[in-house]
Parts: structure tokens; sequence; C-alpha cells
């Protein structure tokens, strides 16, 4: 198994290579992306491979499983199975505030880059179909701050989709800079009775709080499901927060 500080390997044969992305590094090009540090490329060096096929994208600032086909013809049908919605993701989101709902849905229609942040927004009118389904996993209260854990299930792919249905509802993602608050999560947030250092504490989280958790490709590809375990960053200020 390759891991690096960039990825860790999670599967590979003659079609498919899937990893799990560290937050910071893109999946593949993107015109807005000055980066030159590319996933893609990264493995077709460690793979020795002379071209891989990117079959679909998740946020540089995301963690969490990509999967990539080896050859032309298994990018085609995974292609095929993303368009048609064959596909399963689930990813695990800490977002501000606490539900009212255990179960929602958000089908508010998108448009990518669409203003000059190149921010998708919400457009009832020429916007994408844009589905999510959010679940709510758990929560910490307190006078500081609230935080949720919530499973997101995405039915279709639009760039930033979950982020920004999560916004629309009123729960920002954390350390969000384009559609909430980039600011960083402490324990002294939300912990009750903390008595440390202000001065000395550290952030249990400063980047993107999403991460993709789990693809299930169709019975075209034998029904195979694919999970990418959280970061040490994340996963700390989960099992925090379910402390509380």
């Amino acid at each position: 198994m390759k891991k690096t500080c960039l990825y860790t390997e999670i599967f590979q044969d003659e079609n498919i290579i899937a990893v799990n992305k560290a937050s910071g590094i893109s999946v593949g090009g993107d015109r807005w992306d000055e980066s030159k540090e590319r996933l893609d490329r990264t493995l077709e060096r460690d793979y020795n491979l002379s071209r891989i096929f990117t079959v679909h994208r998740i946020d540089k600032d995301t963690s969490g499983l990509v999967v990539f086909a080896r050859n032309r013809e298994n990018h085609r049908s995974l292609s095929i199975a993303f368009e048609n919605r064959q596909v399963v993701k689930k990813y695990i989101a800490v977002v501000h505030g606490r539900p009212s709902w255990k179960e929602t849905v958000c089908d508010l229609p998108l448009v990518p880059d669409g203003n000059k942040k190149h921010m998708t927004i919400i457009d009832r009118y020429q916007g994408k179909e844009s589905v999510t389904r959010f679940v709510l996993v758990t929560c910490a209260s307190c006078k500081h701050g609230n935080y949720s854990v919530l499973e997101a299930y995405p039915q279709t792919g639009r760039i930033h989709q979950i982020r920004v249905h999560a916004a629309s509802l009123g729960h920002p993602v954390v350390c969000d800079n384009l559609y909430g608050s980039e600011k960083p999560v402490f324990l002294s947030s939300f912990k009750r009775n903390w008595r440390g250092d202000p001065c000395e504490e550290k952030p249990l989280l400063s980047r993107l709080g999403l991460h993709a958790m789990e693809i299930t490709l169709p019975d075209v590809n034998s029904g195979i499901k694919f999970t990418a375990p959280l970061a040490k960053d994340i996963s700390s200020l989960i099992k925090q927060l379910e402390k509380n």
C-alpha cells in the first residue's frame, strides 16, 4: 500500500486506483487553481503510468476518497455510472450550529462559478438540479459555540454542492472561507469548563471540515464499496464533539 503526505492508497487493480486524498491538493487541473502539485500527476509518477483518467473530483480543501480509472474503457464505464447517478457517495461534514432536524433534503438549484469569486450560487430559475440528503450524527452545544457532525449524501455532483447546501440550511461547514467562516475550531469554543491557556491553545481543525468517506460503485464494477478513514485532525475534532 502506497502512503504519502498527499494520499494513502485504498485500492488498486488493473482498472482502478482509489486513494484517500489529503486536504490541500487538487485532484486535477483547474483554471482557477495555479498550484503546480496535482493528485493525478502525482499518481501517474508514483504508479509509473503514462496517463491516469479522472472520473470525478472533490474540492482541493476537502479530504477523502477519490477514484481514478487506469484505462479508457473503465473511465468510460465509470463516467457513465456517475452521470447516471448510479454511484452512492457519503461525506462527513462538521458544521456550525445545531440542526432542528434529524434528517433533511436540500434541493436548491445551483450555478457553479456564479460570481466574481468563482463561488457556486443558488439560482432558482437558471440553476442546475442539485440534491443533497443530510443526516445528523452528533452535536455539541454550550454557551461558547454549537457544532454538529452530519452525513451528507449528494445525489448530484455540482461544484461545492455540499458546502452551499449546508450553508443554505444555516449550518455552514467549519473553516469554510467561501460559504462560512474560515476561523479555526478550538476545543475551548465548545468544551465545558475548559481551563487551558488561551495564548497557547492550538486549533483542533484549521482546514475545511469536509471528508469524502465512502463511494459505492454499481454492479458493473461488482458493487464494490471503498471507505477512506477520517484524517487525524477531523477525527480528533469529532471525538471531542462526541464527548460534549
